[in-house]
């Protein structure tokens, strides 16, 4: 797979924070999370959404997007962003973003793309860290979607679905106008995919559920993601 490099000038990544619509406030306490059982050495949430039941309540598209996107470069288009009411959608690859913060596995010798930047920062102004952060990669606007006219921003709230995992992660970087799918080093390891920039990821079969006008403050707080995925992924399985 082949993997285009990610948009980083300051003035794309500016003109993309500003919202069109207000973002949802977000209210975390530690006790408001789902009860969890402990099986062996992890912890499942008695109340999980399975990935089943995402996978089963996107399964039919109603195209927002003008024209579809590339997976790769030189592949044909294939691929629309859908609409719901409380989320978009699309099903793509997904190949490996090590962009921000260079660590042990993703900096400019592992990664021909490496870029140390990303369209959006951490609260303390710091690039975000690719192999920690849960994030996903969402085109640049163009004529086929502008992702802000549906809500969608830099800490907005997603779903990745791989096989029977979900993953909840934020809208972390903004990508070339005509290519999708494409999420950070640890989303990939987290599904299962193997995180590995120069010949990782996988060719086709994850599901990336964007929920709309929500958004992560700060954006690195990825226990505020997972805590509002999972209610958000509940509401949104039981709406039609």
């Amino acid at each position: 797979m082949v993997r285009a490099q990610s948009l980083t000038l300051a003035a794309a990544g500016a003109a993309l924070l500003a919202p069109t619509v207000p973002p949802v406030p977000i209210q975390v306490a530690a006790s408001a999370g789902p009860q969890a059982v402990r099986q062996g050495p992890t912890v499942r949430r008695v109340d999980q959404v399975r990935a089943a039941d995402l996978l089963a309540r996107v399964r039919d598209c109603a195209p927002v997007s003008r024209g579809r996107y590339r997976n790769d470069d030189g592949t044909p288009a294939t691929t629309p962003v859908c609409d719901t009411r409380d989320a978009v959608f699309w099903k793509a690859d997904l190949d490996i973003d090590c962009d921000g913060r260079p660590g042990r596995r993703c900096n400019d010798r592992t990664d021909p793309l490496f870029s140390g930047a990303t369209a959006y920062q951490q609260s303390d102004g710091r690039q975000l860290d690719a192999e920690r952060l849960p994030y996903i990669v969402v085109p640049g606007p163009s004529r086929a979607w502008d992702h802000g006219d549906d809500g969608v921003r830099g800490g907005s709230v997603a779903a990745v679905v791989h096989r029977d995992r979900v993953q909840y992660a934020v809208v972390g970087d903004v990508g070339p106008h005509d290519i999708i799918g494409e999420a950070s080093y640890a989303t990939a390891e987290a599904l299962g995919i193997r995180a590995d920039p120069r010949g990782g990821g996988t060719s086709s079969g994850v599901t990336y559920i964007v929920f709309k006008d929500t958004r992560v403050a700060p954006i690195e707080n990825h226990e505020a993601a997972v805590m509002m995925g999972e209610r958000l992924a509940r509401r949104f399985v039981r709406s039609r």
